[in-house]
């Protein structure tokens, strides 16, 4: 009974990838669903975009006063080896630094015998972080056109295949002999430290590991990787212990949410509806398996099992290409299911195809009926993965915690909003306008702006997403409104917003 209420009443530790929203905010917002507290190390030490975060004080945090006596540690190889999944993708840490940073799981084992550890790390995308050589970002590893060299070499075959012959060899003297050795370098340190998560899992100090393969489809130079790291984990024996898989923003959200539902001895059972008949066989251009292999893998990963009867929650995911009467099916069923008090999780991966018109009419259809309310999660806009990696995390927050009678209701309704105006209102009507007016202005790269152009950019997403926002909660959450909100572009760039809001009922 004292080892139940112990992990049930102490935080989960979480050393986040990044100190993006995705990585960082929305797992503790998982915390207040499950009524569960998560804590992370000070965002000042997780870095910002370009700057990478700091091991050396994440490790001194992370075996400090402040992460002792959590009953679950869930730990980002990558921050802890490099400062984050940015810093991942280039040379500039050594091996040895990374080898003597990941000891320090043993330590955190030491210290802490009975709680358990997971942790997470990715296997390095195909792309260099793609940046314009302009500002700061002009010195930084392979920056424009370096990054987009390197991404069309490294989706050719490994090794090229006679008709790839000619361009493999355009395209490495584009790159230069420099920037491509210190690109496979990464590559295979990376490879390395991989190897280290295995066989800190193989003795003992790491619980349950995952690798993610970061944005890469099925043909490129990760191939190898990912095939060898599947024979490595094989040989040592590790079972379920390990998952690679496809993915990478959603490991630390899957894992917290698995926590949650360790501490409630719960194993959720998780039914997946698709809204095609062949639904299961689609595959996302970025992920090196369909998608039915990413989902059964995130089920697991979330501490669930995956059953076709008796569910304790159904995933729906909508695929691109679903018809009008398929739509109507989707939409009948989760309604009827969540009018019955059934819990459901929904992906919208409508947008993979750059259908944003189609993702928003289907949202406002279940803003419109209210079954987006009745939701226990929703998730759209991003790689399948990290999509549905997300609603599982937020349905498995919002169980355990019923189970355990420390559920959050206003906290959820909170994450639902978010998402909505995250995954909806900003990528499908404030995100195209502010690249509109970027655009006008003869910005037309949007994936680094330089100050005085991020803080204009910055101010205009708040005009826009705030004069949404408290209608879209009129519509989801009748009787409730805005009662405080922040946002912003964390990395000054327009791919992902910030968005951190407060809901209160009418008096």
């Amino acid at each position: 009974m004292i080892a139940m209420l112990f992990a049930l009443m102490a935080p989960v530790v979480l050393v986040p990838l990044d100190d993006r929203p995705v990585t960082r905010q929305l797992p503790t917002m998982l915390g207040a669903i499950a009524g569960r507290e998560v804590r992370e190390p000070p965002r000042a030490l997780l870095g910002d975009y370009l700057t990478f975060g700091k091991p050396d004080a994440i490790d001194q945090w992370l075996n400090g006063p402040r992460a002792s006596g959590a009953s679950a540690y869930v730990v980002s190889t990558d921050m802890l080896a490099y400062g984050g999944l940015v810093a991942s993708r280039v040379p500039q840490t050594s091996y040895v630094d990374a080898y003597f940073r990941l000891r320090t799981l043993r330590q955190l084992r030491r210290a802490q015998p009975h709680a358990w550890i997971a942790a997470f790390g990715t296997v390095m995308r195909l792309a260099p972080t793609g940046v314009p050589a302009i500002g700061d970002a002009a010195t930084f590893f392979a920056a424009y056109p370096g990054w987009k060299y390197l991404q069309e070499y490294a989706n050719l075959h490994d090794p090229p295949l006679p008709s790839e012959r000619a361009r493999a060899a355009e395209l490495e003297a584009l790159i230069g002999p420099d920037l491509l050795r210190g690109y496979l370098a990464a590559r295979a340190r990376d490879y390395a430290v991989d190897l280290l998560v295995l066989g800190h899992t193989a003795a003992g100090t790491v619980d349950r590991a995952v690798l993610g393969q970061d944005d890469a489809g099925p043909v490129g130079l990760h191939v190898k990787d990912v095939a060898a790291l599947q024979s490595d984990a094989a040989a040592l024996a590790l079972g379920d212990r390990i998952s690679i898989e496809p993915g990478a923003d959603e490991l630390g959200m899957a894992l917290v949410a698995h926590a949650f539902a360790r501490a409630a001895h719960w194993t959720p059972r998780v039914r997946v509806i698709y809204s095609t008949p062949d639904g299961a066989a689609y595959q996302d251009k970025l992920e090196f398996a369909p998608i039915s292999t990413a989902i059964e893998s995130l089920v697991t990963l979330c501490g669930g099992t995956a059953v076709e009867t008796a569910p304790d929650l159904t995933l729906y995911v909508r695929v691109p290409g679903t018809g009008a009467a398929l739509d109507d099916a989707l939409a009948g069923e989760m309604r009827a299911d969540a009018l019955a008090g059934r819990p459901v999780a929904f992906a919208d991966l409508a947008f993979l195809t750059n259908d944003y018109a189609s993702q928003a009419a289907f949202a406002k259809r279940l803003l419109d009926d209210g079954t987006m309310a009745r939701l226990d999660a929703y998730a759209s806009w991003n790689t399948n993965a990290n999509t549905v990696g997300t609603a599982l995390a937020e349905a498995i927050a919002a169980g355990a915690g019923r189970r355990t009678h420390t559920y959050g209701d206003l906290a959820h309704r909170e994450f639902t909003l978010n998402r909505v105006l995250d995954d909806v209102v900003f990528h499908t009507e404030v995100r195209p306008e502010l690249n509109r007016t970027l655009d006008a202005a003869g910005v037309t790269d949007h994936t680094y702006l330089l100050p005085g152009v991020a803080a204009t950019t910055a101010a205009q997403n708040r005009t826009l997403l705030w004069s949404r926002a408290q209608s879209v909660v009129e519509r989801m959450d009748p009787g409730y409104h805005v009662a405080a909100i922040a946002i912003g572009l964390p990395w000054n760039r327009t791919f992902e917003t910030e968005i951190d809001v407060r809901i209160a009922p009418d008096l």
